[in-house]
């Protein structure tokens, strides 16, 4: 396993993989990896003879300084967890190589970014759009996996990608959770001990929600029942709960019965323990997802 840090080290390294004929799968992160990245990669390997692991945090996208320098940055940990799982390239560029003197573009999500996570976290989503961009650039993708844990980041990748006919395929990857149901993420490493057992309102929350969906068309009560949870869990602060289309991410006034499809609609949150922030959604009507969840045991494998 190599480690690149030169944007057009790796883009050479890229035309020469292509020339031979294979193709490139890459996972983005911003480092701090978990048993969630090592889905994402290993569903890279799967889909690419060869896998590249990203490792940045993107100064852009964090609106909030103190929560960029609280960003864990356990760089050597990663490096040697991606040698372990097969990785041939981890690209880890500074800032300095990602955004030089005189950088000056950034990407606009246009509508997309402007519900759920949009209005809390202003230029997040243009961040986040840049770096990537400028990632699938850098490393010539085929194929690129983003966890579906960011399901608006997805999306709005997936029509960035499309609009801007970027040659890279954008594949969503199934939730990956600890046995209490949460969603593993890399800022649960900055949750206390109290506030990590709370953190499992948030999914329990939003299984309540998709019972709830089952006896309602009303998007307000299956909303006021993952609220219930949340609001009975002292720790938490919640900031959103939403019921969203997956495709247009805007609200969903009525779940009539072409809504209730799986894969059309999701319900969302965001919620706060001390100062750290976890979000976390799924389908309001897979059924499969009812399977075993909130099981006990070890960290389970992917949700959908």
């Amino acid at each position: 396993m190599r480690t690149i840090s030169s944007p057009a080290e790796m883009r050479a390294w890229a035309r020469t993989e292509h020339a031979s004929g294979r193709t490139i799968g890459l996972v983005p992160t911003m480092g701090a990896l978990h048993g969630g990245h090592m889905a994402l990669i290993a569903d890279a390997a799967r889909r690419c003879e060869r896998v590249v692991v990203s490792i940045f945090v993107n100064p852009l996208q964090f609106n909030r300084p103190s929560d960029l320098d609280s960003y864990p940055r356990p760089i050597d940990d990663d490096v040697a967890a991606c040698a372990r799982a097969g990785v041939d390239i981890v690209f880890a560029p500074t800032s300095a190589e990602m955004y030089p003197t005189g950088f000056q573009t950034r990407v606009v999500p246009g509508p997309l970014g402007d519900v759920m996570e949009g209005p809390g976290r202003p230029g997040h989503f243009e961040g986040v759009m840049t770096v990537v961009a400028k990632l699938l650039g850098a490393t010539n993708a085929d194929v690129a996996i983003f966890g579906q844990k960011d399901y608006q980041q997805l999306r709005i990748v997936t029509q960035m990608a499309a609009d801007l006919d970027l040659d890279a395929e954008i594949v969503g990857h199934p939730i990956v959770r600890d046995a209490d149901g949460l969603a593993l993420s890399s800022r649960n490493v900055r949750l206390s001990a109290s506030d990590r057992n709370a953190a499992g309102c948030i999914p329990r929350a939003l299984v309540a929600a998709a019972e709830t969906a089952l006896t309602t068309s009303d998007p307000a009560v299956v909303v006021a029942s993952a609220r219930v949870v949340l609001d009975a869990e002292p720790a938490a602060a919640t900031e959103y709960v939403t019921v969203f289309d997956a495709e247009t991410l805007g609200p969903v006034d009525r779940l009539d019965a072409v809504d209730r499809a799986p894969g059309r609609v999701r319900i969302g949150a965001a919620v706060w323990f001390g100062d750290v922030r976890l979000i976390d959604n799924r389908d309001l009507f897979d059924r499969e997802l009812f399977d075993g969840d909130l099981a006990e045991g070890p960290a389970r494998g992917p949700d959908r």
